[in-house]
């Protein structure tokens, strides 16, 4: 059983088929033919924009040995209906399943597959920090366990059950990112993956256009800690200094370990130096021991990525010796990515996603740095009723970091309007409709020793202004 079959997905789907001649392996799944390699498994979905059951001969041509359709297509390659029992299954690869729904189908594979192992499985969720936490988590686990995690943004019903089709009986543990927008969400990828461990970060308004309100966000995320196994055997890693987390104690019957600031944590951290673009460091107490941690992540923020990481480790009896090796060879650094301009002038691009919370770390960074500072800000998407709170709070927080604040997009009216009420100069701060204006205002006027933030929702594209500001002029 090391990899995934052509049994086992016959088996998984309760399929009549009885006999199997080849026995043919697959390795790891795909639903982009471009993106599919030797010996991958192939699931067509129908999605907004286009269908992949026009791309299935491509995937074939890429390497796939097999496709998962839910309707007839025109093919080069035998296709399959896994219900008719006198069908029979090809003795070469590649070939089609026909089946009833190509992503419940994905779903049930991978629900049967990740049954096929036990070992231990960490779900992570929360409103900021989940995708830079699953990445040091993984990265401190993978020094002494052999990891699985989701790659990229492999977090919702399609991406988190791809991820365990690549399982083999090399894991020792998967690390698993959960994304939520609607009650439910996060109960699915449960049933999927069934977690024994939950990573909280913490609860804001990011997505509560979608979700409701701050208490719809909490109940769903708290999915997670309802659907793990009672203890010993389920660990519910949760952030002690967030209200809304550390009461969701009470929302599950797994074994309930702290995080954060507060001493009364079972993990907690002080003495927090941020050294700007060369990491941070900390001192962290547990179990009545202090340690001292450097380690290359950026902002004052990230000591609670590294809280995660350590209490995912110590619970899993990692020691603090290994902990630390882990951290002076990790090269995670919180999708911050910082580039130079031909004008000499730095550029932190944070532009991934956003949140207040998120905005107003990154913000802090810039703080923390010497030089002249340009908040290059943009609308900041999803947040519902809380949607001028947010902007307000950057707004604000922004005029007491920032010598010089660009706006970009029609929710930063809202950004603007705070910032007029404090004492920053009005000379000082622009807002644009668009990038391509916010793009000619900057090029021209970013100098030797000028550090700026780029940050906004990832659907308002300020990577141009990150692109563009690299280019000559």
């Amino acid at each position: 059983m090391s990899v995934l079959s052509i049994s086992h997905i016959l088996k998984a789907l309760k399929s009549p088929i009885q006999t199997v001649e080849a026995d043919i392996p697959v390795y790891g799944g795909c639903i982009d033919s471009r993106r599919c390699e030797d010996g991958s498994l192939f699931i067509a979905i129908k999605g907004e924009v286009t269908d992949g059951h026009f791309y299935v001969d491509n995937a074939f041509n890429n390497g796939a040995y097999m496709a998962i359709i839910d309707h007839a297509i025109e093919s080069d390659y035998p296709v399959i209906d896994i219900a008719d029992p006198n069908a029979i299954i090809p003795t070469e690869a590649p070939y089609s399943l026909l089946v009833p729904d190509s992503i419940l189908a994905l779903q049930t594979i991978a629900t049967y597959w990740r049954e096929q192992f036990d070992i231990p499985v960490v779900g992570i969720t929360g409103s900021v920090g989940k995708s830079s936490s699953k990445d040091l988590i993984a990265s401190v686990l993978s020094h002494r366990m052999r990891t699985l995690k989701n790659p990229g943004n492999y977090n919702n019903e399609i991406g988190l059950p791809l991820t365990l089709l690549s399982l083999t009986h090399e894991h020792e543990i998967a690390v698993l990112e959960m994304g939520f927008y609607v009650a439910g969400e996060i109960k699915l990828l449960c049933d999927i993956a069934h977690p024994n461990i939950g990573v909280l970060t913490n609860i804001g308004t990011v997505h509560a256009e979608r979700a409701g309100s701050i208490e719809a966000i909490a109940e769903g995320k708290a999915e997670l800690l309802e659907e793990l196994p009672e203890a010993p055997k389920g660990l519910a890693i949760l952030n002690y200094d967030d209200d809304f987390v550390r009461e969701m104690a009470s929302k599950t019957h797994a074994r309930v370990f702290y995080y954060g600031l507060d001493p009364r944590a079972d993990l907690w951290a002080d003495e927090i130096e941020s050294r700007g673009l060369n990491g941070i460091r900390c001192r962290l107490h547990h179990q009545g021991e202090s340690y001292y941690l450097t380690a290359p992540l950026i902002g004052r923020h990230s000591v609670f990525t590294i809280l995660r990481a350590c209490a995912v480790a110590l619970n899993l009896g990692i020691s603090w010796d290994w902990i630390f090796h882990a951290f002076k060879s990790s090269r995670e650094q919180v999708r911050v990515v910082t580039v130079k301009t031909p004008s000499g002038a730095l550029i932190i691009d944070d532009t991934y996603n956003a949140s207040p919370d998120s905005t107003l770390a990154a913000l802090n960074l810039l703080g923390d740095i010497d030089g002249r500072k340009v908040a290059v800000l943009g609308d900041m998407l999803e947040l519902g009723q809380y949607e001028r709170e947010g902007h307000r709070r950057v707004g604000l927080r922004a005029s007491e970091i920032a010598d010089e604040i660009v706006l970009i997009g029609t929710r930063s009216q809202i950004t603007r309007d705070a910032v007029l009420e404090t004492e920053f100069k009005p000379e000082n701060l622009h807002w644009f409709e668009n990038t391509d204006e916010a793009i000619a205002y900057l090029k021209p006027r970013l100098s030797q020793g000028d550090i700026v933030l780029v940050k906004s929702s990832h659907s308002m594209h300020l990577e141009r202004i990150v692109s563009a500001l690299e280019e000559v002029h």
